[in-house]
């Protein structure tokens, strides 16, 4: 198999982020009372700040900062609830710490607050589809941009998936979302791109497209993948009840070795560490990005 092209740095709204030994690491904060894995415990904004300081702390290189659920089944959250949530907290991380922060909302409005308060991503589930001012302000304030392939909406994309290919498919979803964004103006370093796993797809999609992910990897943007704490790892397992955080450190150094550049997650310290054990036992293997 050829090995994978290897990244380029992202280019951020006034920061970047070079590659280095191993993937960077997103930290998630979520803001909400309904996420899948953590609904309720952030939602008080000094929790939020508290969280996001911890995973700071244990060497988080972006923090993700959501003030609306997208787990299957959920319903949008308006605007202003949103900025309700998360503002308070980018505003006071933005005093504490020079990480950078990404905003995870499929509403401009929503994003252009975030970035007036010191964001520098804005993370669309729906690859900036969904509403007609993102590409616009996208193009505008020149802000990092994560550009993911999402089948349907959260409160219908679990309802029956299918693809021909699952690959193939989300390739040619993220290949053409690259090039319009290119075309709206977007420089190419801006833009990182993410398959979307748990995004309308079933377990072994979600499989299938993590043991694919050096293929992404040729569409010569940063790739980002969010597999922590999701549902089929607790079905690979066969114990849905299990304890995720073992499956999501074996899940992060698989995409390591095929190169993906960022990993979005909630447990950034056991991650971070395994994968500097890996590096240091395998110094040689073509992991780097």
């Amino acid at each position: 198999m050829p090995q994978p092209a290897r990244q380029t740095c992202w280019q951020l709204r006034d920061q970047k982020l070079e590659p280095s030994a191993f993937p960077k690491l997103m930290g998630i904060v979520n803001v909400t009372p309904d996420s899948f894995s953590d609904g309720g415990q952030f939602l008080d904004a000094g929790r939020a700040v508290e969280r996001a300081m911890t995973l700071v702390g244990q060497g988080a290189d972006i923090i993700d900062i959501g003030g609306e659920s997208t787990r299957p089944y959920s319903h949008a959250v308006s605007a202003d609830e949103q900025m309700r949530r998360v503002l308070p907290v980018i505003r006071e991380l933005s005093r504490l710490t020079t990480v950078p922060i990404s905003i995870d909302s499929s509403s401009a409005r929503v994003a252009r607050a975030a970035l007036d308060e010191g964001a520098q991503i804005i993370n669309d589930v729906t690859g900036l589809e969904a509403d007609p001012e993102m590409v616009k302000l996208a193009v505008q304030s020149r802000a990092g941009l994560c550009v993911m392939h999402m089948h349907g909406t959260p409160a219908t994309m679990q309802d029956n998936p299918v693809y021909d290919d699952v690959v193939a498919d989300v390739y040619g979803y993220l290949q053409c979302r690259r090039d319009a964004l290119l075309q709206a103006g977007i420089d190419a370093e801006r833009i990182c791109l993410d398959p979307g796993i748990g995004f309308g797809k079933t377990h072994q999609h979600n499989v299938t497209l993590l043991s694919g992910c050096a293929r992404f990897v040729q569409l010569g943007c940063p790739i980002l993948v969010g597999h922590s704490r999701k549902a089929f790892i607790g079905h690979i397992l066969g114990d849905n009840g299990a304890d995720r955080l073992a499956g999501t450190i074996g899940v992060a150094i698989a995409l390591a070795v095929q190169q993906v550049s960022v990993l979005r997650l909630h447990d950034i310290g056991p991650v971070r560490q395994a994968l500097q054990l890996f590096t240091a036992i395998c110094p040689n293997s073509d992991h780097s990005v």
